[in-house]
């Protein structure tokens, strides 16, 4: 019998809005409905608000060989909204505490894989600071938040000890409840600024979830959230160099956002890509503007991030929605 401290179970969806109820277990009293958005939402580029919107940045620089770069200073960087040049009001190479989400697939495809997963899941906990917050959440045709934010690596470690496997996969359900935990934990003031960012771990294309890829992806784009994720079996044999369902939307959930997504060979090389995840999330910049686009439109705005050091590449999130009325 499988331990859950907290389970969602997931009902029928009204209509194309996906509504779910929490399960009678969860003791915590948070509403974890999976509901569309009624209304436009709040400007998405600010990690903060401070009598202005700070479109916030988290930014990787890589070298030819694939080293990070972290010597860059604020006058390396030049940003770009839409093609017009932004200047750089905020700029921050100190690694800023984190609010993290670490979601594991524990569908039934992933039994044998499952004491491998723990051992590697362990081993990326062990890196994070006290600053840096964690939660756990599990994921099969239910979505089960083990264990809500929290600093205590014993906690952790025993939440991580209790995964196992069993059901169908409901991934982008897992990410849109990531997702809402995440925006409570969105800062209010600078001295409050974290970084956010998701770990999510899976074998399959999604079989079980109420929530859509488009609405899932939209919201992931809507975030201030990072997502880096691992690809246990994305790859299919049977359609060669094509994409699989899987891979798919795995690239685009990463891309958008400014993360990484990793397609491992063996369930044993777990250990070495939690370690590449730790050793990104560590090197990154912080770089806020305000943008020169005064309409409250709420369009998409495409962002560009170029580090003025030659052979260097800069990855961040593809853009954000701007302020609407």
């Amino acid at each position: 019998m499988r331990r859950r401290s907290r389970t969602i179970a997931l009902g029928l969806a009204v209509a194309v809005a996906a509504s779910v109820a929490a399960a009678a277990n969860n003791q915590s009293g948070i509403d974890y409905s999976l509901q569309k958005p009624q209304d436009p939402a709040p400007p998405q580029g600010g990690a903060f608000r401070s009598g202005i919107d700070l479109v916030s940045l988290n930014v990787t620089v890589t070298d030819p060989s694939g080293r990070f770069v972290t010597d860059l200073l604020q006058e390396d960087f030049s940003v770009f909204e839409d093609g017009v040049k932004q200047d750089v009001t905020f700029f921050s190479k100190t690694n800023l505490p984190l609010s993290l989400s670490l979601l594991v697939d524990t569908s039934a495809s992933m039994d044998d894989k499952i004491a491998t997963v723990r051992a590697a899941a362990t081993g990326f906990v062990a890196h994070l600071r006290t600053e840096d917050r964690t939660q756990l959440i599990d994921f099969d045709s239910r979505v089960n938040v083990l264990l809500p934010f929290t600093s205590a690596h014993p906690e952790l470690d025993r939440a991580i000890a209790s995964l196992s496997a069993g059901g169908s996969t409901a991934l982008y359900n897992a990410v849109y409840i990531a997702l809402k935990e995440l925006k409570k934990n969105q800062a209010r003031s600078a001295e409050e600024l974290r970084r956010q960012a998701i770990v999510l771990l899976t074998d399959g294309e999604d079989t079980s979830s109420l929530v859509s890829f488009e609405e899932v992806l939209e919201q992931t784009k809507r975030s201030e959230t990072a997502v880096y994720a691992i690809g246990l079996r994305a790859r299919d044999s049977n359609i060669g160099k094509g994409y699989s369902e899987a891979e798919f939307v795995l690239r685009q959930l990463t891309s958008q956002t400014g993360g990484r997504v990793f397609f491992p060979e063996a369930v044993a090389d777990l250990a070495a890509i939690y370690s590449q995840i730790w050793q990104e999330l560590s090197s990154q910049y912080l770089l806020g503007y305000s943008s020169k686009n005064p309409r409250r439109d709420g369009r998409w705005r495409r962002v560009v991030v170029r580090a003025e050091r030659p052979s260097t590449l800069s990855r961040t999130k593809l853009g954000y929605y701007g302020p609407s009325l």
